[in-house]
């Protein structure tokens, strides 16, 4: 593990990793192994096109930008048709605004094909504009047997074929259908689809990545690089070799990102590794050094310590660079900083300065940035927006015009890190004497009473905006993640609210808030139930609690340590009980949870929603409550579903096996409660930090909260 400390302390530059490159790469990947999620076939007899449930095949022996590539096996008849589609992913904030005057598509035939019985193909933009479809055949040389040939589609040889005009720009779907109706079985494979400009495909190579390293795992070896000159680079090929064989191409990184996860499955092995640089035209760069590693059983003290450090790097190497906070998701809006995200990235960085993954003194410096950031960021009576920009400070409205301002809830994960981070950096030295008088001033600077109900004062409400005030109205009560928010409202020492609040603002009983109601799922009493029939999603049990140690305190309605353990217990035997029959749950699959499913957002919450959607962060993030269940988790996340779910930032955000569905983000406020929860059940050290702050155990005996150590 020292190895990879190392790796990580020696990251100078934080790159953009969401949207330039998305500017260009309509498809390079599957992360479903059999069949890509985001395509969709249909045909009419006597016509055929193979799918696998309504969807292309996955092809893996035959790729440009490995592991896999796409399959189109047909046969076209008179009287009958068939089409493919192949949409974009739409990522959390995915700005579509393809750049370039061509569209390059990799294709592949086992078999000699003449151009003319190549498909047609069709343009489909996100506002339903349409082209009339074009022969391939005019782009293409007859395919040659067995090599991959770049076909160019100029976009201007497209014309719009509907009432709404197209725009390439906005470029959504590709479309191939059928063409000549020769009756013969064809099978084409296609890959890396980009759009570019012309000119572009003249690019050198870029230079060699240099400082390869290799650190192996149980089921992979985590592979790490320095590049010497992202110029001209659209990949990174990763390249593997068993003892006395030939490299062999085993994945693709983008530009941005100098690391690379490769699974390699459950037999110890020994590997060698080399990297190179790649334009999309396939110059590539000579290749780096030499990098080996072998494989190796792991106990579960060891993957604990795996699944923190590479969930840390999530805020460590992928973080917004002129801010250094914590990006909404990645890829994603690499401007768009997420606040309470940067709090809870904050105590992650705090577990990795302890467990040595990065230098205590490098993670003072990236706090120092962090504070001076929020020093002059946009902030509205001393809160801050839910979202900021990384370059300029300023608020980024990204849910709507009426977010315009302050977000209480947001500030007070944000200050819930920094106030973790102010205890654990004790340090005599000037840097830390520094930080700890900076968190000082942002943390009294915050006009908590500014944001009570106006009318009756006996409430806090979520967001406030110069223009258009509480307008939003969103008041803070019922069971839901805003207890810390209340409670460091109260232990304020400048702007403090009244400690009656927590009565009759925090745990108020009205609206479809229910506070208290006692509820029994699977033979488990809950004190909490968010909605009738659901005790809501797991990230109500994490979020408040990252820092703020519920062990041994109880207030009127319940203790939260055990209740929070009963709430994860019930998700893991909903998830065993299996009501709706989807596949892959179990007692070793759960953690129902807010999250990004298949079709957007959604909480995600026992008996109520869900559609087959697991997020790894909320078993894992239930570690310090149920540590013998959150480890038979991340057992079976790491150890079977590996291959699709473990990347370079840890378990990725969220799966569904009844669709065959990965998610290709990560999320800032998914990983970090990975790192903090796991290393609160291991040490108590966030926990620990956090609770030594004065200020909130005045705040717990205003409140009148009680002692309770009995656990059950």
């Amino acid at each position: 593990m020292a190895l990879l400390g190392l790796a990580l302390a020696g990251v100078l530059a934080l790159p953009a990793v969401g949207q330039d490159s998305a500017q260009h790469l309509f498809f390079e990947n599957s992360l479903s192994p059999e069949a890509y999620f985001y395509s969709q076939g249909n045909a009419s007899y006597p016509s055929r096109l193979r799918l696998v449930d309504g969807k292309l095949p996955v092809e893996t022996e035959h790729t440009v930008s490995a592991p896999n590539a796409l399959e189109l096996d047909w046969s076209s008849a008179p009287n009958g048709a068939w089409d493919a589609t192949i949409r974009i992913y739409q990522w959390r904030n995915r700005h579509v605004d393809f750049r370039g005057d061509s569209l390059y598509i990799w294709i592949y035939s086992p078999q000699q094909m003449m151009a003319g019985s190549l498909p047609q193909i069709t343009l489909r933009d996100l506002d339903g504009g349409f082209t009339a479809p074009l022969p391939l055949g005019r782009f293409a040389h007859p395919v040659a047997a067995a090599q991959w040939q770049r076909v160019r589609v100029p976009l201007a040889s497209f014309h719009g074929d509907g009432v709404q005009p197209f725009h390439p720009r906005r470029l959504a779907e590709i479309i191939f259908s059928q063409g000549a109706a020769d009756g013969v079985a064809h099978r084409l494979f296609v890959d890396d689809i980009r759009v570019e400009d012309a000119a572009a495909q003249n690019a050198a190579p870029a230079a060699a990545p240099a400082e390869l390293r290799a650190t192996a795992y149980e089921r992979h070896v985590d592979l790490r690089w320095k590049p010497a000159s992202a110029a001209g680079a659209t990949q990174y090929v990763i390249y593997r070799a068993e003892p006395g064989g030939e490299f062999r191409p085993v994945g693709v990184q983008r530009p941005g990102v100098d690391r690379f996860a490769d699974w390699v499955g459950d037999k110890p092995r020994e590997l060698r590794y080399r990297v190179t640089a790649r334009t999309s035209a396939m110059r590539e760069s000579r290749p780096s050094n030499v990098a080996a590693a072998r494989t190796h059983a792991m106990n579960d003290d060891e993957l604990l310590t795996m699944v923190e450090e590479a969930s840390l790097r999530y805020y460590w190497e992928a973080a917004e660079p002129h801010s250094g906070m914590a990006r909404e998701s990645v890829p994603g809006a690499d401007d768009v900083i997420a606040v309470g995200a940067s709090g809870f990235g904050v105590m992650a960085m705090v577990v990795g300065a302890e467990r040595k993954f990065v230098p205590r003194a490098a993670v003072v410096e990236r706090l120092l940035k962090v504070t001076d950031f929020l020093a002059r960021a946009d902030r509205f009576h001393g809160v801050w927006p839910h979202f900021l920009s990384g370059r300029s400070g300023h608020v980024v409205p990204l849910f709507g015009m009426y977010e315009d301002g302050a977000d209480l809830v947001e500030t007070s994960f944000l200050l819930q890190g920094l106030l973790t981070a102010r205890q654990y950096f004790n340090g005599t030295d000037e840097r830390e004497t520094r930080l700890r008088r900076q968190i000082t001033a942002l943390w009294e600077g915050v006009e908590w009473d500014w944001f009570r109900v106006p009318q009756t004062k006996d409430a806090l409400y979520w967001h406030w905006s110069p223009r258009w005030g509480f307008h939003i109205a969103n008041r803070l009560e019922g069971w839901n993640e805003v207890m810390i928010t209340y409670l460091l409202a109260i232990a304020s020492p400048t702007h403090a609210v009244p400690a009656s609040l927590y009565d009759t603002g925090y745990t108020a009983q009205r609206g479809e808030h229910h506070y208290g109601e006692r509820h029994t799922y699977y033979g488990i009493p809950l004190a909490m139930n968010y909605t009738p029939g659901s005790p809501g999603p797991l990230f109500f049990t994490q979020y408040s609690y990252l820092g703020y140690d519920p062990r041994g305190w109880r207030d009127r309605y319940t203790n939260y340590f055990t209740n929070n353990r009963d709430e994860a217990r019930v998700s893991q035997a909903y998830s065993e009980e299996n009501p709706h029959h989807w596949k892959g749950y179990g007692a070793a699959s759960w953690g129902l949870t807010a999250v990004d499913g298949p079709y957007g957002y959604q909480e995600y919450k026992p008996f109520t929603e869900d559609d087959g959607t697991l997020a790894p962060t909320g078993a894992v993030s239930s570690y310090a409550y149920t540590p013998q269940a959150s480890m038979a988790a991340i057992r079976h996340f790491y150890r079977d579903l590996g291959a699709q779910l473990w990347d370079v930032y840890g378990f990725r955000d969220a799966f569904n096996q009844q669709q065959e569905w990965y998610s290709g983000i990560y999320m800032g406020l998914n990983q970090a409660p990975q790192v903090v929860m796991i290393e609160n059940g291991r040490s108590g050290l966030i926990w620990r930090c956090f609770m030594q702050n004065e200020e909130i155990a005045r705040a717990q005996r205003l409140i009148g909260l009680e002692r309770d150590d009995r656990q059950q």
